[in-house]
Formats: C-alpha cells, sequence, structure tokens
C-alpha cells in the first residue's frame, strides 16, 4: 500500500511527536550502538549474516561477500569467490557440528545461502562465514521442534513496513537486544522502491535511497537490498533469530497484482513481467528464504503440534484490484487473491489435526471493515492517502479494496471452511496497513453484533517507520486519530482495538492455553535513539475464537 505519486502533497505531515499515554510502560532505550553485531563486519562481509525457514533439522543460512571493490551489488561485476561455513552448538565454536564450503558469483549478486542440514530439533546453534581471509559477523538461530513434539512456549516477533527514508530501524534494535525469541516474522513490505523525496517523514527525508530513483532493474532492486542490509539494526536482528518472511508490494511496486501495479507505467518503465521478475530474482538472492525465482514463496513450517505457519503471496497470484468498494467485479464469484493452488494449500493448514494454533502469515487484512459515518473531508482524505485509495472512502462500503475486502467471494470460502470444520484456533497475522488491530472474525458481519460469532481472530502489527494517519493529518499521536479509531470500532463490532498512530513491533507467545500479543510503539521514527514502550496486549484463549484484553505483558 501507499503513496502514489499523485498523492505526495498530501504525505507532508509533520515530524512524529514523542509518543505518550496513560499506562505506557517504557522499556530499554539502548543507543543505536546496542544493535551493532558482536564481531561488526569485515569488509568482505559488510551486509552481515542471517538465517531464516527453520526445520526441524534444518535451517537456511545467508551473508553476501564483497571479494573485491568491483564486486559491488547489482554491479555485475567481481570475480567468483569462495565461502566456508560452520555451525557450532557453542558461540565459540569450540564445537562444531556442521561445516561446508559455497560458491558465488556474478550471476547471484555475490549472495550465498546455505542449507546446513543434519541438526538437531528445537536447538539454539551460532553460525559464521569465512572468505578470503575474512571472518563473519557471528548469527544465533534455533532449528524447529520436532513433528509430534510437545512445545510448552513458542515466542516471534511480527514486523511489516520498514521504510529506510521514514525513520530509523529501531524497532529492530529493540527486538535485537532480547533473548526470548524463537523466530522473527516479516509479514513485507521489508523495503520500498521509491526513490528520494518520494516518500519520507513529513517534510524529514531521513536517509535517501539508493540508488537514487524508484527501483525497476535487477541491478536497481539488488541495490536497494544491499542499503537496507547495511543498516546496523537489521543486520543485528538477522544475527540474532531466525527470520521467516513473505513480501507484499512495495517489494516490486505499489499495490502489485498479477499483471501489473500501480506504481508501474507499462512500457516507460518496461514490462511488468520484466519488472517483477528483477524484483523476485533480487529477493530470492539477498532473503533468508527457501525460495528461488519461478518457485513458489507460499510455504508451511510446524512447530511441533503446537502450531503451523503457513506464510502467503497476495500479490503474485491475484486479479486486479476493483476500481472501488462498489465496482460490479467485487460481486464476481471466482475473483481471486490467492490463486486457486495457494487457497488449496490454505484450507488444507486450516484443517490440519496435527497442530493446536494454525497461524497464517497474511499480507494484507482479512477482517472486513465499512468506513463510518460522520468524520471531516480533511481526515477521510487522508485516510484515502494513508490506504492508498484513488477516490476518498464512502461510509457503509468495505474502505479498502486492496485487502481480503477486495476479494470477498474467496474470503468467504476460506471463511465458510472455518466455520464448516468447526476449525478452532485460527489466527491470522497480518501487516501492510500501518497501524495495529486485534479482529475477531465474524461468520456473518450484519449479524454479528446480535450473535458475536467469531471463526477465528486477527492480530495486526504496526508498521516499523511508514506512516501512519497522525503523519498524514501532520497532529499528535492519540488525539484527531481517536475518533477515527472509535468510529471504525463502533461501526465494525468485531474490532476490538485499533491504534492508526504508533510504529513499532508485536511480540507474539503461544502456549496450549492460549494466544497473546504485545505491541511496542516508538518515541519517534525520526531518533536513532528512538526508545519502546508497550503499549497493550490482547489474548486468545483456547478453543474461544475470541480475543479479549491481557492483563499485562508477556514476561
Amino acid at each position: 500500500m501507499n503513496a502514489p505519486d499523485a498523492q505526495l502533497t498530501r504525505r507532508r505531515a509533520l515530524q512524529l511527536a514523542a509518543a505518550t499515554g496513560t499506562g505506557l510502560a517504557a522499556v530499554a532505550a539502548a543507543g543505536p550502538a546496542a544493535a551493532t553485531p558482536k564481531h561488526p563486519s569485515s569488509p568482505v562481509f559488510r551486509h552481515g549474516v542471517a538465517s531464516g525457514d527453520p526445520l526441524p533439522g534444518s535451517v537456511l543460512l545467508w551473508t553476501r561477500v564483497t571479494p573485491s571493490e568491483a564486486a559491488a551489488p547489482g554491479s555485475g561485476a567481481g570475480p567468483d569467490a569462495e565461502v566456508s561455513w560452520e555451525v557450532a552448538a557453542d558461540a565459540g565454536f569450540r564445537r562444531v557440528v556442521r561445516r561446508g564450503v559455497a560458491r558465488t558469483g556474478r550471476g547471484r549478486d555475490h549472495t550465498v545461502k546455505v542449507d546446513a542440514g543434519g541438526l538437531s530439533p528445537a536447538t539454539t546453534y551460532w553460525y559464521r562465514f569465512r572468505c578470503r581471509g575474512a571472518t563473519s559477523p557471528v548469527g544465533r538461530t534455533r532449528t524447529a521442534p520436532a513433528p509430534g513434539a510437545a512445545v510448552p512456549r513458542l515466542r516471534m516477533a511480527v514486523l511489516s513496513c520498514a521504510n529506510l527514508q521514514a525513520g530509523w530501524f529501531s524497532a529492530y534494535r529493540h527486538l535485537a537486544a532480547r533473548t526470548d525469541l524463537d523466530v522473527v516474522l516479516h509479514l513485507g513490505d521489508y523495503l520500498y522502491e521509491y526513490g528520494p523525496d518520494e516518500y519520507q517523514a513529513g517534510d524529514v527525508l531521513v536517509r535517501p535511497h539508493d540508488p537514487p530513483r524508484e527501483t525497476v532493474t535487477l541491478a536497481d532492486y539488488r541495490r536497494r537490498h544491499a542499503q537496507y542490509k547495511t543498516d546496523p539494526d537489521l543486520q543485528a536482528l538477522h544475527a540474532a533469530a531466525p527470520w521467516v518472511v513473505t513480501w507484499d508490494d512495495h517489494e516490486s511496486a505499489n499495490d502489485a497484482w498479477s499483471g501489473g501495479a500501480e506504481n508501474h507505467t507499462e512500457g516507460a518503465e518496461g514490462a511488468w513481467r520484466a519488472r517483477r521478475a528483477a524484483a523476485q530474482q533480487a529477493y530470492a538472492e539477498w532473503m533468508p528464504v527457501r525460495y528461488e525465482p519461478g518457485g513458489q514463496l507460499y510455504r508451511r513450517l510446524r512447530f511441533g503440534r503446537l502450531a503451523s505457519l503457513s506464510m502467503l503471496d497476495l500479490r503474485t497470484y491475484r486479479d486486479q484490484q476493483a476500481s472501488s468498494p462498489v465496482d460490479p467485479a467485487l460481486a464476481a464469484p471466482d475473483r481471486t487473491i490467492t490463486g486457486p493452488d495457494q487457497l488449496q494449500f490454505l484450507l488444507d493448514g486450516l484443517g490440519d489435526p496435527q497442530v493446536q494454533w494454525k497461524l497464517v502469515g497474511n499480507p494484507v487484512m482479512i477482517s472486513p471493515v465499512r468506513f463510518p459515518n460522520g468524520l471531516e473531508s480533511r481526515t477521510v482524505e487522508s485516510i484515502a492517502t494513508l490506504l492508498d485509495l484513488p477516490a476518498p472512502p464512502v461510509a457503509g462500503v468495505p474502505y479498502n479494496v486492496d485487502q481480503w475486502d477486495g476479494y470477498p467471494a474467496e474470503r468467504g470460502t476460506v471463511l465458510a471452511h472455518l466455520r464448516d470444520r468447526a476449525i478452532k484456533d485460527t489466527v491470522f497475522l497480518t501487516g501492510d496497513i500501518h497501524s495495529g488491530w486485534a479482529c475477531e472474525l465474524p461468520s456473518d458481519p450484519a449479524t454479528y453484533p446480535l450473535t458475536r460469532d467469531s471463526l477465528g481472530v486477527e492480530l495486526v502489527c504496526t508498521s516499523v517507520t511508514s506512516d501512519n494517519l497522525d503523519d498524514i493529518l501532520g497532529t499528535r499521536p492519540r488525539t484527531t486519530s481517536l475518533a477515527v479509531e472509535t468510529a471504525i470500532k463502533v461501526n465494525n463490532p468485531h474490532v476490538k482495538y485499533l491504534d492508526f498512530d504508533s510504529h513499532g513491533f508485536s511480540v507474539l507467545e503461544l502456549t496450549e492455553a492460549g494466544a497473546q500479543m504485545d505491541w511496542f510503539v516508538l518515541t519517534d521514527r525520526t531518533d536513532p535513539r528512538a526508545a519502546a514502550v508497550w503499549s497493550t496486549s490482547w489474548r486468545v484463549a483456547a478453543g474461544t475464537n475470541r480475543v479479549t484484553r491481557a492483563q499485562g505483558r508477556l514476561r
């Protein structure tokens, strides 16, 4: 979502004020230096290390080498390189359990991905790389529990929408300082395609994008990934825990669909098919994910018998977005956001009898949201800007057809599957919309106020840095937006919690008894030393399909 050029003037908002509010509890406020890896990157390993997609017996390891100055990201130049890797059972590498050698070169932009196998389930390991006499920073990772294993607790970070031009990655810094995370879940918009001065923090360009233009070619996307991975806070979180990722739209272009994107001009910016292929190739090279160009990104990971995590790709296969919430195309029964194969994959995962919690990594909201009456025109226009709507939203109809609201027949199929099979403990984990939400999934929004019939729960994390409503309005956090939030909740009673203002991160914990998400917000996205404060927590008791406010934060 976000930022078509025609709306940029409305994106000029005041710099984010310090987050304040009754009952907020401060957490660590260490400066950027706290986020640097224990062993800083050498000139050979200047983009850090990462791990991802943990399985019971293996984990994917990633790095990028610069064997010569000619081998700059996106250059298509530089020599091939031999890279050795080690996995150890201790941080001092006295007990190395696996090692090997990989080769890389210009064809994959000197990135390295290794599937390190032969590991023990539910075990913490440390890893590192060596190339041309240099040693990489040390990363820490963890394998998934064995199939069918009892898992007392699973704890993960939940993140989305990190625009380098709009702020510092303090959310990553605070998460990297934690020692309780089993996995980091990133739900998309890991980077943004815009050029400098196109989408930033109001009048503040915190850090200009490289290359200094919109990303269109393979070289452009490679350079943009490389720039993000020079951020020390991002490097630190990648080195701290394994990541599970999916893309949303900005990894390619705004409001992408199978045949194009809002932020792509066919011809002037080449063919969409070529641009998308370039974006997906760079993503495959630069991200710690079991995905290669031409393959499928959607996949499922399991964590013993406690939980499965179905990661969705809601950009590659979808039909074009409707022109408006009243477009007759919305009624088409074959309209798809997933594509038929991925839809069956999702339904199969929701019905998995081998696990208790069915988590869905969901790039855009599935909860229905109807726009309320009675808001000031300036506020309505700001919401249109936030959501990239071609026109201000209309009361009583879905307010964002880029979400599942724009694909109601397919959402109905998913909800009917949950209802007809009496499936419990389904939680959609969602990003994209730059705001925090806790929602129940009504079987029928029209009857929900009477029946309170809920088929699952959706928990939405806010953005790391990308604009919120108060940024666009130019107002202080937790002032003007409160009326908007109240109106939306009144008109959509299945929405239990909504914060349109904050930047930060969430932490989710699963046990057999329930699921709880904590939301943390940053005091100032434009301050590299920003503190994070606990804002609120919401809980899903096992077997209820309902979300209620928790008594306190996770310990």
